[in-house]
């Protein structure tokens, strides 16, 4: 039992179960933020976006002010969220998968901490990479679909007319009629995102048996080692600064 604990704090098994942690709090928090500017609004209003059908922030003034251009916020058909479906509203049914992603790559990270060998270790590693970027990146793509549809599918009774089609970036900042929004990740995606980072950083150190307190000491000896690295072929200078022998021999070229 105690060589079994001992294993996980190595870092190749300690970070992946860190990175689950990150990706459990990260449903808690949004992950998603918008800020919109308008001329009702001087001090701007935010909206929140989770990993579930939620919204949180200024969510009400926001829908009020996309009425006038036709854009709904999306319908995630099989649950009822905390703001009004509009009948136009574009339909996103798989937004109640967002905490399954988020919990089976969190799992993902246990399982493979827990690999009884090295191998398994090293296939679980990389497996789990794969399998988070697949995850991640799809997550991505649907919701910049889903932006796309909603963009290009303005309500024909809005009361603003005339106004153009668009496509609300995931990540950047978007002006439509007098609205304009700049979209950014929430404190949920950064969580995210430093769960990501923690198991590239563990697929990289796939073969290092380094555990959580020789950190220190590791990194001591890396700088260590560099700087006894350093040149030193360059030839002593004497005392009159030639780089020649002092003690009266020299050696004379004809």
């Amino acid at each position: 039992m105690t060589a079994s604990l001992d294993r996980l704090t190595e870092l190749r098994r300690a970070l992946p179960i860190t990175a689950a942690a990150t990706f459990v709090v990260a449903l808690l928090v949004p992950v998603w933020k918008i800020a919109f500017e308008a001329p009702q609004y001087p001090d701007g209003l935010l909206v929140e976006l989770y990993a579930y059908p939620r919204l949180g922030g200024d969510y009400a003034e926001v829908q009020a002010l996309n009425h006038y251009v036709g854009f709904y916020y999306p319908d995630p058909v099989f649950v009822d969220p905390n703001y009004a479906v509009h009948a136009d509203a574009i339909a996103a049914p798989e937004w109640v998968l967002g905490p399954v992603v988020f919990l089976a790559v969190a799992a993902a990270g246990v399982f493979v901490a827990l690999a009884p060998t090295d191998r398994k270790l090293r296939l679980g590693l990389l497996g789990q990479l794969i399998g988070a970027t697949v995850a991640f990146v799809g997550t991505f793509a649907i919701v910049q679909y889903r932006l796309y549809q909603a963009g290009h599918a303005l309500g024909e009774d809005a009361p603003v007319v005339g106004v153009e089609e668009f496509t609300p970036p995931l990540l950047g900042a978007y002006e439509i009629a007098n609205i304009s929004g700049v979209a950014w990740f929430g404190p949920g995606g950064y969580l995210a995102g430093i769960g990501f980072l923690l198991l590239v950083v563990a697929f990289l150190l796939r073969g290092s048996r380094v555990t959580i307190g020789e950190v220190p000491g590791a990194v001591r000896d890396r700088l260590a080692g560099g700087a006894d690295e350093s040149p030193t072929d360059e030839p002593a200078r004497t005392a009159d600064g030639s780089g020649r022998p002092t003690d009266g021999t020299h050696t004379e070229v004809n």
